[in-house]
C-alpha cells in the first residue's frame, strides 16, 4: 500500500534543507579551575540564531535528557561518555567532534529545530541553563500529548507497517555495518599520513650532525662533507613532503572521517529509536494487556459466585481500558514517527556520496603533491657525492633485489 501524496506522514525535505537548517560550532575554550577538578567548557555558536554561548558537558546531558523526555518517538543522537579521571587532551578533543556532530544532527533534525528547547539552549547566555531547560518541559506533555495528529497516526499508516519497519531496520543496519568499516579503514589511512609526515620530518634533519670526523676515519677523502652538505639541500624536500603528509592526515580527518561519524552517529540514533520503540511501547502495551486480562478474570469469577464487582474494582477496570487504548494510539504514533525517522535516514543517504567523493578526491591530491616533491627530489641524488674522485652510479635494482629482504 503506497501512501498518499500530500499525506502529513510524508517528508518533503532534501538534504540541502537539512544541512541548511543550521551549522553550529563547538569549540574548546581553556580549562577553568574548579575547587577539586578542572572543568572543560565549549564555546558553542550557532550561525542560525546568531548566537555564542558558553556551555559544559553536564548542559549537554540536560538538555539530551529533556530532549528524550519530550520526544521519545524520535531518533536522537548519542552523546559522548562523560570525562572520566585523567583524560587527555586526545580524549578531550574526541568528545569535542562528538558533541559537534551531536548538536548539528539535533539542530537540523525537523522536529528538534522548531522546538524552544534548542532555541534555548543555543542563545541563552544565563548561568541557569539546566533549570531553564528542565522549567521548559514541566507540565508539557511528550508530542503524543501535543501533536494534534498523534490519535490519527493509525490512518496515516501502510497497511504493511510492521513489515516495512522490519525492512528498514535490517537495510539501516547492513549499511551502518558497512560505512563502519570504511570509517575504520579511513582513520588508519589518515593515522598512516600523520606517521609519514613524522617520518619524514625526521629526514629533515639529514645533514646537520656537528659530530667531528675523526682524522683516521676521514683519509684526506672529503666524501662525507661533500655528503652531508649535499644532505642539508635534501632536507627541503624532506621537510616539504612532512608538511603534505600532515596536511593529507588533516584533510582526511576533518573531510572524510568526520563527515563519516556524523553519519555513523545518525544510523546508530536510528538503530537505538528502534529498540526503545519495542522495549518501551510494545513492553509497557503487553504488560498493561496482561493486567487487565488478570483484572477481567477476577471480576468474571466474582460473577460466577454470584458476587457483584466492587465499584472500585469497575473502575479500576475503565481506568485500565483507557490506558490500554492510549498504548495502542501511542504504538501507532511510534511507527508513525519511525516512517518519518527511516525517511530522513533516507535524506541524509546522498551525503554518503559526497564524503566518498571527498575520500578519492583526497587520495589523488595527495598522492599528486607528494609525487610532484619526489620528482623534484630526485635529480639532487646526483650531487650526493658531487666532487669525489670516484664517479659513482646509483645502483639499478632488478626486481630480484631487494634491500629490505628479510
Amino acid at each position: 500500500m503506497q501512501t498518499p501524496q500530500g499525506s502529513p506522514l510524508l517528508l518533503s525535505h532534501t538534504l540541502q534543507d537539512l544541512l541548511g537548517k543550521d551549522t553550529v560550532q563547538v569549540e574548546l575554550i581553556p580549562e577553568k579551575k574548579g575547587l577539586f577538578l578542572k572543568h572543560v567548557e565549549y564555546e558553542v555558536s550557532s550561525k542560525r540564531f546568531k548566537s555564542s554561548v558558553y556551555r559544559r558537558y553536564n548542559d549537554f546531558v540536560v538538555f539530551y535528557e529533556m530532549l528524550l523526555q519530550k520526544f521519545p518517538y524520535r531518533m536522537l543522537p548519542a552523546l559522548p561518555p562523560k570525562r572520566m579521571l585523567g583524560a587527555d587532551r586526545e580524549f578531550i578533543e574526541t568528545r569535542r567532534r562528538a558533541l559537534k556532530r551531536f548538536i548539528n544532527l539535533v539542530a537540523r533534525h525537523p522536529p528538534f529545530s522548531e522546538d524552544v528547547l534548542l532555541k534555548l539552549f543555543l542563545s541563552f547566555s544565563g548561568s541557569d541553563v539546566q533549570n531553564k531547560l528542565r522549567e521548559l518541559v514541566q507540565c508539557v506533555g511528550d508530542e503524543f500529548m501535543t501533536c494534534r495528529l498523534a490519535t490519527q497516526a493509525k490512518d496515516f499508516l501502510p497497511a504493511d507497517i510492521q513489515v516495512q519497519f522490519a525492512a528498514s531496520r535490517e537495510l539501516i543496519r547492513n549499511i551502518y555495518n558497512s560505512f563502519y568499516k570504511l570509517r575504520d579503514r579511513a582513520e588508519k589511512i589518515a593515522a598512516r599520513a600523520d606517521r609519514n609526515g613524522l617520518t619524514s620530518s625526521s629526514h629533515s634533519a639529514l645533514g646537520s650532525d656537528t659530530t667531528p670526523l675523526p682524522s683516521w676515519a676521514a683519509l684526506n677523502n672529503s666524501t662525507w662533507g661533500n655528503l652531508k652538505q649535499a644532505l642539508k639541500g635534501l632536507s627541503v624536500e624532506f621537510a616539504l613532503l612532512a608538511d603534505k603528509a600532515v596536511q593529507q592526515g588533516k584533510q582526511e580527518e576533518s573531510d572524510v572521517v568526520e563527515k563519516l561519524n556524523l553519519f555513523l552517529d545518525l544510523l546508530q540514533a536510528y538503530k537505538d529509536l528502534c529498540e526503545r520503540h519495542e522495549k518501551g511501547v510494545l513492553h509497557k502495551h503487553q504488560r498493561a494487556l496482561h493486567k487487565y486480562s488478570m483484572m477481567k478474570k477476577q471480576m468474571m469469577s466474582a460473577t460466577v459466585q454470584n458476587k457483584e464487582p466492587e465499584s472500585v474494582e469497575q473502575l479500576e477496570s475503565r481506568i485500565q481500558e483507557n490506558a490500554i487504548l492510549t498504548m495502542e494510539l501511542r504504538n501507532y504514533f511510534s511507527l508513525y514517527c519511525l516512517h518519518q525517522e527511516t525517511q530522513l535516514v533516507h535524506i541524509y543517504l546522498p551525503l554518503t556520496s559526497h564524503i566518498l567523493g571527498a575520500f578519492v578526491n583526497s587520495q589523488i591530491q595527495g598522492h599528486k603533491e607528494m609525487s610532484k616533491v619526489w620528482n623534484e627530489l630526485k635529480p639532487k641524488l646526483s650531487c650526493l657525492f658531487a666532487g669525489t674522485t670516484n664517479t659513482l652510479m646509483l645502483p639499478v635494482l632488478s626486481q630480484e633485489d631487494n634491500l629490505f629482504s628479510s
